[in-house]
């Protein structure tokens, strides 16, 4: 008995000591709770924009690619050899003016007996008219000497064709490409010599979703830009709407002619394309870094004044089209309300902020940075 009761003693005394320690965490462990519930992260500095009203052009926009009003790649018709390079590659060229010349020697020393047979054909031809005339001869020679004379001139016309389809000219006046063949190389048909565009006009061909076929005439204005660093737009109208669409895609092919003085537009560039419709829309833009995008819905963060401090509410949104710096919002916010501009990804619905525009970017439906 003696044995036991210290071990009781001992025993009573770790709980003691256990129970004073967990009612010591527990009270540490409750004050962080409440801590941690009274804890306020402090505002968070941001970037606001207005949503405005603004007029904005009609466009149906599209990505186009540019072809040449004529383009062709010459080439040989009949087999040779290159006895002449008449170009520089890559230079204007007029109609009509010499790009090649094939060997014709031996045409010509064909043409020259052509014409000897010819012009003694026709003596006799003339002869014969004579003697039918003074009715010496039937009309049956008359008609053999008719015949040999009409083809004797037949067979120089056929030489002189072969002489001018190896004198290869430009059909039309234009651009020329790269040179694809050498002084002294045999031709054969079809092969390429040099590529011919003229363009000065040039086409930009394009295609639009048939939904939008009724708003397509001839005449329209397109403003085009390609990826040139300086940017520029250029201006054309359509001259050609498809008679058909296409059962694929159910798209429509426009086409549309641009001025092209500099020649600095090329064929099978692409550009941007934008059709300008004759009636303009207002609407509510705010800019684009404005808006978290997310696959469920796209959503702004609208900045509240409540007093005590500014809080953010998370807004979604349906948005429109796009110009320079700017997105149009078809439902979700109206002209007045104020967004958070930037920095909207480290935001949440309810946390405070403060408003701070001083290094806030300049939003433009036109913007040209300078190092553009």
């Amino acid at each position: 008995m003696k044995k036991i009761k210290p071990i009781i003693i001992a025993l009573a005394g770790l709980i003691l000591v256990v129970g004073i320690i967990v009612s010591v965490k527990g009270l540490q462990i409750g004050r962080m709770t409440a801590h941690g519930a009274a804890f306020a992260p402090p505002p968070e500095t941001v970037s606001a924009a207005r949503a405005s009203s603004y007029t904005w052009e009609s466009v149906l926009t599209a990505v186009g690619s540019l072809q040449s009003v004529q383009g062709v790649v010459v080439s040989a018709e009949l087999p040779g050899r290159v006895t002449k390079i008449a170009f520089e590659a890559g230079t204007r060229i007029t109609a009509g003016s010499l790009l090649l010349q094939q060997d014709i020697s031996a045409e010509l020393a064909d043409q020259r007996s052509a014409r000897s047979q010819a012009d003694l054909a026709r003596k006799n031809y003339e002869r014969a008219q004579a003697l039918i005339a003074a009715k010496v001869v039937s009309n049956s020679v008359l008609d053999d000497n008719k015949a040999a004379y009409e083809k004797a001139v037949a067979q120089l016309d056929s030489i002189g064709a072969a002489i001018e389809k190896k004198t290869i000219k430009a059909p039309f006046a234009g651009r020329l490409g790269i040179r694809q063949v050498n002084l002294g190389e045999i031709l054969e048909p079809g092969q390429s010599i040099v590529s011919l565009h003229a363009l000065d006009p040039i086409y930009i061909n394009f295609l639009l979703p048939q939904q939008q076929m009724a708003q397509l005439k001839n005449g329209l204005p397109v403003r085009v830009t390609t990826d040139s660093p300086d940017g520029r737009e250029i201006l054309g109208t359509i001259t050609a709407i498809n008679s058909e669409v296409d059962s694929a895609s159910r798209n429509i092919r426009v086409q549309a002619t641009l001025k092209n003085p500099a020649e600095d537009l090329k064929p099978g560039m692409y550009a941007n394309v934008a059709v300008i419709l004759p009636e303009k829309k207002p609407v509510v833009a705010i800019p684009v870094t404005a808006v978290l995008y997310a696959p469920y819905s796209d959503s702004v963060f609208v900045i509240e004044d409540k007093g005590e401090g500014k809080t953010v509410r998370q807004q979604f949104i349906e948005l429109g089209e796009k110009h320079g710096d700017l997105v149009a919002v078809h439902s979700g916010l109206k002209a007045g309300d104020t967004v958070v501009s930037t920095g909207v990804f480290k935001l949440r619905n309810g946390q405070s902020v403060v408003v701070d525009n001083t290094i806030s970017p300049e939003f433009q439906l036109k913007p040209r940075p300078d190092n553009a």
